[in-house]
């Protein structure tokens, strides 16, 4: 796997204090195959909690104005982003021009049989598919993954593996929990479930957006 510019400044800023969970932690030397996820939420949070950019820390995005229940693990993939390359993707594949990343991290749903108390973790996971998730025009895709080792979704290699009701409930959330009480989010679709074979383009695309993302930043 290619380093990211990144990573010597992690390895020693984490000598001295704890490390940024975006940039200071490594993806995995087996990545894509086997990623480290960092998990900002679990399906007993009643708040919506994501990592702050410029600290690192967990904060509170919007309390849940449903009652909606997080069906999984939910975070990122560290040093990855959501720009050009994952961008042009969903253009291709949908055929529309105006689709753009995010801007974020990759996101990723982790499967397990085991009840995590609290997020702000690291997990060694497997990726086995994903979701092609639109919002307006960007780029939002789902990475699906299954804890490593898991005692019921361990055995897991892709997305048609899973039990069919397990990906629906994780579409039925990602497609509801935007929305505000008598608003829905219209511009919110799935317009692809995938495998694994994709998953792995597509975390890989992340990762050179990435890198091309520290680039600009040191260079510009």
């Amino acid at each position: 796997m290619e380093t990211t510019l990144i990573d010597p400044i992690g390895k020693l800023l984490g000598l001295r204090q704890k490390a940024h969970p975006w940039h200071g932690v490594n993806i995995g030397e087996n990545s894509p195959k086997e990623v480290i996820s960092f998990i900002e939420m679990v399906s007993t949070d009643t708040v919506k909690y994501e990592v702050d950019k410029r600290t690192g820390y967990l904060i509170i995005d919007r309390p849940q104005k449903y009652s909606n229940i997080l069906p999984a693990l939910y975070g990122f993939l560290p040093q990855t982003y959501c720009g050009d390359k994952v961008g042009e993707k969903s253009s291709k594949i949908l055929k529309r021009e105006d689709i753009v990343g995010d801007g974020d991290p990759l996101d990723v749903c982790i499967l397990t049989e085991k009840d995590i108390s609290h997020g702000n973790i690291l997990v060694n996971s497997i990726p086995i598919g994903g979701f092609r998730m639109i919002d307006g025009n960007e780029a939002d895709d789902k990475i699906i993954a299954v804890l490593k080792n898991d005692a019921v979704y361990g055995k897991y290699k892709d997305i048609n593996d899973c039990p069919a009701s397990v990906i629906e409930r994780l579409k039925h959330y990602f497609l509801t929990y935007k929305d505000m009480p008598g608003v829905k989010n219209l511009e919110c679709e799935i317009t692809h479930t995938y495998g694994a074979e994709e998953a792995r383009e597509v975390i890989i695309d992340a990762m050179s957006d990435y890198k091309r993302f520290i680039e600009r930043l040191l260079f510009q």
